[in-house]
C-alpha cells in the first residue's frame, strides 16, 4: 500500500507551496461555502463544516474569511454558486482515479479533467465505472515515530477504528466515515498529530506501477490536483518510495 500513503504524505510536505501560490485557500473556500450550503452554518452541528473549519484554521487561514465563506454558503452574503461534479477515469496501467471537484462552470471543467487524462496516458470513463473499486473511509496516517504499534491500535481500536496498518515508516489508520472524528480526536488528545486526516474514497485494491507508467500517473495525479476544481483525487496506484522520489 505505499503508494497510497506516500503520495499523501508527498502532498502533506507540498502544503505550504500550494498555500504561497494561493491554490489553497481557493479549495478550502469552496469546500466551507459547499459544506455550509448542504449542512447549514452552525459547525457543531455539521461534521463536514467542521472539518473544513479544521482544515481552513491549520492552513492559517483568517477567521474573517472563514466567516465570510459560510455565509456565502448559507446565503446570507452573495457569492458564487458551486457544483459539486465526482469524474471517474482510467490512468496508466489501467489504474482507478476519482476526481471530486467544485466549479462554477462543468463545460470549462470536464473539458480540462478530459483533457489532462488523455495528456497522461489515461481515459475519462462514465459515472460508476470506477466506484466500485473503493470504499468512503476516514484515513489518516501516523509517523512510526509518533507512537508504538501497540499503544497507536489501543488508541484508535477503542475510539472506534476499523483498522491499522503497517505501511512502512507510516502507519495507516481506516475508520467507518461516522467514527472519523471520535479516531482523529483521540490521537490529538494523545499528543499524536496526523499527517493526513480524511474522509475520502480508499481502493480496495492496488496496481503495482513502475517505470514509465509510474511516471505518468505521477504527472496526471500531479496536474489533476493543481487543477482550480479539484477538491480531491483518489486513485489505487502503488509505487515503490524510491521511484516516487
Amino acid at each position: 500500500m505505499s503508494g497510497h500513503s506516500k503520495w499523501h504524505t508527498i502532498k502533506h510536505k507540498k502544503g505550504a507551496l500550494d498555500a504561497k501560490r494561493g491554490k489553497l485557500f481557493t479549495k478550502l473556500i469552496k469546500e466551507l461555502t459547499v459544506a455550509a450550503r448542504t449542512g447549514g452554518g452552525d459547525a457543531e452541528a455539521n461534521a463536514r463544516l467542521r472539518k473544513a473549519v479544521s482544515d481552513a484554521k491549520a492552513g492559517n487561514m483568517p477567521n474573517d474569511t472563514i466567516a465570510r465563506a459560510i455565509r456565502r454558503g448559507t446565503g446570507e452574503e452573495e457569492g458564487v454558486n458551486y457544483d459539486e461534479i465526482t469524474y471517474e477515469g482510467v490512468g496508466p496501467g489501467g489504474v482507478a482515479i476519482i476526481v471530486e471537484s467544485m466549479t462554477d462552470n462543468r463545460n470549462r471543467t470536464v473539458a480540462e479533467i478530459r483533457h489532462a487524462f488523455s495528456k497522461y496516458g489515461g481515459n475519462l470513463g462514465v459515472s460508476g465505472s470506477q466506484s466500485w473499486n473503493f470504499e468512503k473511509k476516514g484515513y489518516i496516517v501516523v509517523e512510526k515515530a509518533a507512537k508504538s504499534e501497540d499503544e497507536l491500535f489501543e488508541i484508535v481500536t477503542e475510539a472506534g477504528a476499523e483498522d491499522l496498518r503497517d505501511d512502512e515508516d507510516n502507519f495507516e489508520i481506516i475508520t467507518a466515515p461516522e467514527n472519523f472524528d471520535a479516531v482523529h480526536d483521540a490521537l490529538k488528545k494523545s499528543g499524536v498529530e496526523p499527517q493526513v486526516a480524511e474522509v475520502e474514497m480508499v481502493p480496495k485494491s492496488y496496481v503495482k506501477l513502475e517505470g514509465a507508467d509510474a511516471r505518468q500517473m505521477l504527472k496526471l495525479m500531479e496536474i489533476l490536483e493543481d487543477h482550480d476544481d479539484v477538491q480531491k483525487v483518489s486513485a489505487n496506484f502503488d509505487i515503490d518510495e524510491a521511484e516516487m522520489e
